[in-house]
């Protein structure tokens, strides 16, 4: 078979979304972002522990530095946005602007003058910009797909950040342990040049900007709590991010100071697992369309949080700790894929496009919000009864998420609502 050939049989069977040219761009630019930031995930609190030799407290405020723009900025950010319009343009700056900030960190490393204080202030300004490109990113997605194509296209935004869990950390414990910590972050700082390349490759027709006026800033807010369906989704989904994020604020000191394992070795267990999340996009979409959307995310909600139990329960030989940390992963990433999915699908039926941005800010506000509040809690408890005893804790509180949507509609709730 002629190599013309193949490539032509290759694209014949790429979903039908990637035969698009400005999806196509738009996708390859957020997986590329997406692996970069996996990369980061575990070189800044990877740089803190072993450069700058923090302990559990100073990790929960390191991790509270980087979550909380999204509690103070979020809804400002999605009424500018709506107002504002050109999300696209507000993208690529946010992207230039972030590559630049995690650029910073290598040289001082490499000057000698990297700082606690550099790490949080940076981790918060990339976080400030994070809020910005997000907000815009709801609008610009169903700018570029149908109503009818919002499971495929969550599918493949969900089977980039399931690659990046897959390849991510692999590569950025590699990194770490070829080069430092710090000087592993140039991944990332590449990635948002990339993810700004491509969003300057496309033009979608965005919906007008809004006009201004009272209640523009709580808008979303007001329509959340009209929804029932947001309602639920919501404090399902906060709850999960409160003590998921209380969990991942301790995990690499435990896995480091505890159990003794090194960075590369931790880096590849965890891209070996997170194979779950990449196989949870691949069969996520299947599954909410034989279920339902609603039943695939409660399941969700359930089957991303509770294999997370394992890692406090390692220990014994090295084997057996690193099999423990490869199926909680394994596990965690099918659910964390379902559950993202279907939440996400069922945010881009539910959500007019007139009130998208503000909306996505208000619904970021509350689970976003909590990330930085349960990163604090996580090394407070880490410090008060033990790494071990606060990560039980932490998994057991996440799966009751899940009790937001039992008196709510979305268990009963199979095809995805009509808005538009």
């Amino acid at each position: 078979m002629s190599t013309p050939t193949v490539f032509r049989t290759l694209a014949a069977r790429a979903p039908a979304l990637l035969r698009e040219r400005q999806f196509r761009r738009y996708w390859t630019g957020q997986t590329v972002s997406l692996f970069g930031d996996e990369v980061s995930y575990l070189a800044v609190p990877l740089a803190a522990v072993l450069v700058l030799h923090v302990g559990a407290t100073a990790m929960g405020w390191l991790r509270f530095a980087g979550l909380l723009p999204a509690l103070l900025f979020s809804l400002p950010a999605g009424a500018w946005a709506d107002r504002r319009g050109r999300r696209r343009q507000t993208m690529i700056a946010a992207d230039l602007a972030r590559a630049a900030l995690m650029a910073s960190l290598p040289l001082a490393y490499a000057f000698g003058v990297l700082t606690f204080a550099q790490l949080c202030v940076v981790v918060f300004a990339v976080g400030t910009l994070a809020v910005a490109f997000d907000v815009c990113n709801a609008t610009l997605f169903v700018s570029l797909v149908t109503p009818e194509q919002y499971v495929a296209g969550n599918s493949l935004t969900s089977g980039s950040r399931a690659f990046a869990f897959v390849a991510g950390p692999s590569a950025g414990g590699l990194l770490v342990q070829l080069l430092a910590a710090p000087l592993a972050l140039l991944a990332d700082a590449v990635s948002y040049l990339a993810s700004a390349w491509q969003l300057a490759r496309i033009a979608p027709v965005e919906p007008p900007a809004s006009e201004g006026g009272k209640g523009q800033l709580t808008a979303g807010l007001r329509f959340i709590a009209r929804s029932p369906l947001l309602r639920a989704v919501l404090g399902c989904v906060a709850t999960i991010s409160l003590f998921t994020f209380a969990f991942n604020t301790l995990v690499v000191l435990y896995a480091v100071g505890e159990l003794g394992l090194d960075a590369g070795l931790l880096g590849l267990v965890i891209g070996a697992g997170a194979v779950g999340s990449l196989l949870g996009a691949v069969i996520s979409g299947r599954i909410v369309r034989a279920i339902g959307v609603g039943p695939a995310l409660a399941i969700g909600a359930v089957a991303f949080p509770g294999p997370l139990i394992l890692v406090p329960l390692a220990g014994g030989p090295t084997p057996l700790i690193l099999a423990a940390f490869f199926v909680s992963e394994f596990a965690a990433g099918l659910g964390v894929m379902l559950l993202d999915i279907a939440a996400g699908s069922l945010q881009a039926a539910v959500i007019p496009n007139a009130l998208r941005a503000r909306v996505t800010g208000a619904f970021r506000t509350v689970n976003y919000g909590v990330r930085p509040l349960g990163a604090l809690a996580g090394g407070f408890l880490g410090s008060a009864i033990g790494l071990r005893a606060a990560l039980w804790t932490a998994a057991l509180a996440a799966t009751l998420g899940v009790l937001w949507l039992l008196p709510s509609p979305v268990l009963r709730t199979r095809d995805l609502p009509t808005t538009n």
